[in-house]
């Protein structure tokens, strides 16, 4: 099975109120629920061929909301009043904000994992192991927090959760000064300082693995993967807890947060005890090998599918394909991406996601992402077996366009503020989830979500190798946009199928504006040997209009 994860981040999916006050506050623009993620929504994502969904931003968070008389969060720790989903208040509960009756949060959460169970959806959520909010403090578990037994008066100590700032002092956040800490933590992006800066993750705190990241990224004193609770740093046994807790309950697998950054003997070590619980549990790495703050000398991409990933972000070929839409890169450079078999097979792919821009933004991709966005798709995930991801919202056309608070008009959908997604709420309709404000245009676009998304589950697309055309075209007169001198914007491969003899051939038209017209596609003798076959030579392929996707099926 080749697995497809549908990003749904709850406070979005199901807010029905489309008012957009700026900054607003819950009451004023809404917040989506568990029980309004219902069996319904669940078949939009199913039929459009999506086997793992992840709930996004479940679990308890920092908040400017309070409930059940528990305050909420001191207003500097806040970006945005609905607060960052990845500064964990406490990693055993889930927000408030998403429960219909906010005393059974807990009770709403697990009806929802039984909805997605019924209909064979796996789920997963976030895990963020590297660091938590500084208000961090379990109610449910709180024999559990991080810190209890901690050396305070130490930097680093081999069992402590948290690194330690020297001397005295209040923690002077670039919000305002924050009393309630009695002494100094470095933060979740490693800042050791008393006064981290606006583009420090200030609001969060960094765990400690019993390894000083400060001495480098030898790692090798830690324990190995088969290390019993007694002999492990204590972080790891509180960590160890958290996932059992989730899979217990009936979570199927989990979204790790900055993998990188946590030492890979950790994650061997994790990733086995939480696969003895539940052999098919899933476990994604968001993880970039370009970060300063990696925990492994090596190629990290690498180093966590051998510690046990099933896959780990492909940023890589996000930032391909966008580079060939914004620089005007030709799309034969796509071919970049056919020689590493661990991207081929291992590494998520995704055209958005939450820390990413959107397609339609009028800010990014050129203004021409909206036109693209079917090509974009196409050719992150038709070329290969691996894993890929859907934003919810993608498959209808969302901009991201705005100012919604603390998230500026930056092209992104805001994770930190109260709010609802214009175009994706076209398609919920007041919770129907039928498409029924849906354009011409958007309903098209999801169609051929839809349609895509089951092609990619055919033999050919799952299992099945790569031949790229780009090559053998280059001098061909038709394979290129009306009036083009060059091939400069169309791309073209094969997916073939030994075992059952299934192939397709992919032909996409990255140009936003021209059609391919008339296309006699070249197949070289190569790609007849790699079939096992006697292609025609050339196929009369007929026009592919501005940023479209034509797929034909081979009679092997």
């Amino acid at each position: 099975m080749r697995v497809s994860i549908y990003q749904l981040f709850v406070r979005h999916f199901s807010n029905h109120k489309k008012s957009s006050v700026y900054d607003g506050s819950i009451a004023e623009n809404g917040c989506g629920t568990f029980d309004g993620v219902t069996t319904r929504a669940l078949e939009g994502i199913v039929e459009m061929g999506y086997t793992h969904v992840w709930l996004t931003g479940v679990l308890e968070q920092i908040s400017a909301t309070s409930y059940l008389g528990i305050p909420g969060d001191n207003e500097v720790l806040l970006k945005g009043k609905a607060g960052s989903p990845y500064a964990i208040r406490d990693y055993f509960d889930v927000s408030a904000d998403y429960a219909t009756d906010p005393e059974y949060r807990l009770e709403e959460f697990a009806d929802l994992l039984e909805r997605c169970h019924q209909l064979g959806l796996t789920v997963l959520i976030d895990f963020v192991p590297n660091h938590v909010a500084r208000s961090y403090c379990s109610d449910v578990k709180p024999e559990l927090n991080f810190g209890n037994e901690d050396e305070c008066d130490r930097f680093f100590a081999w069992n402590n959760n948290f690194f330690y700032l020297e001397g005295e002092g209040t923690i002077e956040l670039p919000t305002g000064a924050y009393p309630h800490e009695t002494h100094g933590r470095v933060t979740g992006n490693n800042a050791a300082t008393w006064s981290p800066g606006l583009s420090d993750w200030y609001e969060t705190v960094k765990l400690n693995y019993g390894h000083d990241y400060t001495k480098g990224r030898d790692t090798s004193e830690l324990p190995d993967a088969n290390a019993e609770l007694d002999d492990v740093p204590d972080t790891w046994v509180k960590m160890d807890a958290i996932l059992a807790h989730w899979q217990e309950l009936g979570v199927g697998g989990f979204r790790c947060d900055m993998a990188h950054m946590v030492p890979m003997e950790f994650w061997a070590w994790a990733i086995r005890r939480a696969r003895l619980r539940d052999p098919s549990c899933y476990i994604l790495g968001e993880a970039y090998d370009g970060d300063p703050a990696k925990m492994t000398s090596s190629n990290v991409l690498d180093a966590l599918i051998e510690a046990g990933f099933d896959s780990v972000y492909d940023g890589d070929s996000y930032e391909l394909i966008k580079s060939v839409v914004e620089q005007g890169r030709p799309a034969t450079d796509l071919d970049e991406l056919l020689w590493s078999p661990n991207r081929l097979d291992f590494m998520l792919r995704y055209a958005e996601n939450h820390d990413e821009v959107r397609l339609g933004s009028s800010h990014h991709w050129r203004g021409q992402g909206g036109i693209l966005n079917r090509a974009v798709t196409a050719f992150l995930t038709g070329v290969g077996r691996a894993p890929f991801m859907l934003y919810n919202g993608q498959e209808v056309g969302e901009v991201g366009d705005g100012a919604e608070g603390f998230a500026q008009d930056d092209g992104r959908s805001s994770i930190f503020d109260y709010g609802h997604l214009p175009a994706l709420s076209k398609w919920t309709n007041e919770g129907a989830f039928d498409g029924g404000g849906l354009s011409e245009d958007q309903r098209s676009l999801r169609e051929w979500y839809a349609e895509w998304g089951q092609l990619m589950r055919e033999p050919a697309f799952t299992s099945g190798g790569v031949y790229g055309l780009n090559t053998a075209n280059f001098a061909n007169e038709t394979f290129r946009a009306e009036n083009e001198e060059i091939a400069h914007h169309v791309y073209a491969f094969i997916r073939h199928e030994r075992a059952s003899g299934e192939a397709f051939l992919v032909v996409i038209n990255f140009h936003p504006e021209k059609q391919v017209e008339s296309l006699e596609l070249i197949l070289p003798e190569g790609a007849s040997a790699w079939c096992g076959a006697d292609l025609a030579p050339k196929l009369l392929l007929g026009s592919i209009g501005p940023g479209g996707v034509a797929v034909f099926s081979l009679d092997l």
